[in-house]
């Protein structure tokens, strides 16, 4: 059972090379080394939020969109024959985190922060 789904996973890794030109471990490298700083850069802006300093903020959403989207702008940029649905998929995600963005800075601070 193990076999054959560890076969499935790089028959997957393969066509995804092959096809697309995406090699999806640096996809997932890029992916998990993105969520501290995705974190980190929302509990920043929150922070910066609360303290109402622009430029803070400005920084630190800067950072949160750019984890965001980083290992979808690599499959973006190295990416060959992508399906056009992909492409709104990843504008649909960017537009997501936007969205959080937006919603978690005009949230107002939790009382006694």
């Amino acid at each position: 059972m193990l076999q054959y789904l560890l076969a499935q996973v790089q028959s997957l890794m393969r066509t995804a090379r092959e096809t697309y030109g995406v090699n999806p471990v640096v996809f997932l490298v890029l992916y998990f080394a993105c969520v501290p700083v995705w974190y980190y850069s929302l509990f920043r802006t929150i922070r910066a939020a609360a303290a109402r300093s622009a430029n803070a903020i400005l920084l630190w959403s800067a950072i949160f969109l750019l984890s965001t989207v980083l290992p979808f702008v690599y499959v973006m940029l190295f990416g060959r024959n992508i399906p056009w649905w992909v492409y709104v998929l990843i504008a649909v995600l960017i537009g997501q985190g936007l969205f959080s963005l937006v919603r978690k800075v005009r949230q107002p601070p939790a009382a006694g922060t």
